[in-house]
């Protein structure tokens, strides 16, 4: 039996997940677009990084913590360099999302000129589902990649015993809208699951998948009330890919990974850092495909060719969230389960906005 969904307008969602940042301090601009991700995120199907996750995120590690580690209304400062094409921000623990989605803009800027463009973002604060940024760069028609590190290090590396990475999630957008009815979204944790999904289960009452967590003497475990670290997925490829983002953060700006969002040390970093990367597909392109193939053509022949030879049945990366998008779409709103709008409701008690009253909200 499928989960039944309550759908919440898109509008009403974005209302009250705007007016709980602004009540935490933040700008009306920042509020709004995270409430945009947020929006975005459940549109999708990304019930992992909805706004629920990231108001307990700046709760507990942001505007809220005791040594926050996200500041309402900060400005981003670009810095000097001499590379036209290289953005590096210092983000100044301004809100993640807003962050995220002014850089992957300046990317698709610096890319209509240059061919390519990247910006670098110091002394940031998570901007949760990264996948959403680089699909909306693939639907505008570019290839789009970000990497961050995670707030916490939760993650125990391969054949190790104390969690030192992050979740460290990577992002990939290809523009396949005309090839195959949606863009490519090669989006993941580098964990077997991200702790977004164990909050999930632990909220609606279910299991772990095997071999994704351990509990506090790390020793594998099926319930997401004791699990408090992540194994990478594929054994050693996981955590070279969860490395990979400390590295790049390292070359940034990034400190200490263990220390990150942790307790204050003295003289020490202990922010987010991202990378984003946007290429024009004309950059990139030869202009000799094989058989006279323009090049949407040579990349939808490559990608039928993919899914030929018995493999029909095979689904594409961003094919979940195509399917549950078009789900919304039909619905009219934002497809929410009944434990989600109960928290939902006692963030509107919280601030004195209007409830979702669920007896009058549609299923979808």
């Amino acid at each position: 039996m499928s989960e039944v969904f309550y759908v919440v307008p898109r509008a009403a969602h974005e209302a009250l997940v705007t007016a709980a940042y602004v009540k935490r301090g933040f700008g009306a601009k920042e509020s709004a677009q995270a409430a945009q991700m947020a929006s975005m995120a459940t549109h999708h199907g990304i019930r992992t990084h909805n706004a629920l996750k990231a108001l307990h995120l700046d709760e507990l590690f942001g505007s809220g913590a005791k040594v926050p580690g996200c500041t309402p209304n900060a400005s981003v400062t670009k810095k000097a360099t001499r590379f036209e094409a290289a953005e590096v921000w210092d983000a100044h623990q301004k809100l993640g999302q807003a962050v995220a989605v002014d850089a992957i803009n300046r990317c698709i800027e610096l890319a209509d000129k240059y061919g390519v463009g990247t910006v670098s973002v110091d002394n940031a604060f998570h901007y949760l589902w990264g996948g959403g940024y680089v699909m909306e760069a693939a639907k505008r028609g570019y290839i789009a990649y970000t990497n961050c590190t995670a707030t916490l290090a939760e993650v125990v590396p391969f054949q190790g015993k104390h969690p030192t990475l992050g979740t460290n999630p990577h992002s990939w957008g290809f523009p396949t809208t005309d090839a195959v009815g949606f863009p490519i979204v090669i989006d993941w944790a580098t964990s077997v699951i991200a702790m977004g999904r164990v909050q999930v289960l632990k909220r609606e009452g279910k299991m772990l998948p095997p071999d994704a967590a351990v509990d506090k003497d790390g020793k594998v475990t099926l319930d997401p009330n004791e699990a408090v670290s992540l194994i990478p997925f594929g054994a050693h490829k996981g955590y070279g890919l969860s490395l990979i983002n400390e590295i790049v953060a390292g070359f940034i700006g990034g400190s200490l990974p263990t220390i990150r969002s942790r307790t204050h040390v003295p003289g020490e970093k202990q922010a987010c850092a991202f990378f984003f990367q946007v290429i024009h597909p004309e950059a990139i392109s030869s202009g000799a495909f094989a058989q006279g193939r323009t090049q949407g053509q040579n990349v939808k022949a490559v990608i039928d060719d993919v899914l030929g030879h018995g493999n029909e049945k095979c689904m594409l990366p961003g094919q979940l969230e195509a399917t549950f998008a078009a789900r919304s779409q039909k619905a009219g709103g934002l497809l929410f389960s009944k434990a989600e709008i109960e928290e939902f409701n006692k963030v509107a008690a919280h601030i004195g906005h209007q409830p979702f009253d669920i007896a009058s909200l549609p299923t979808g």
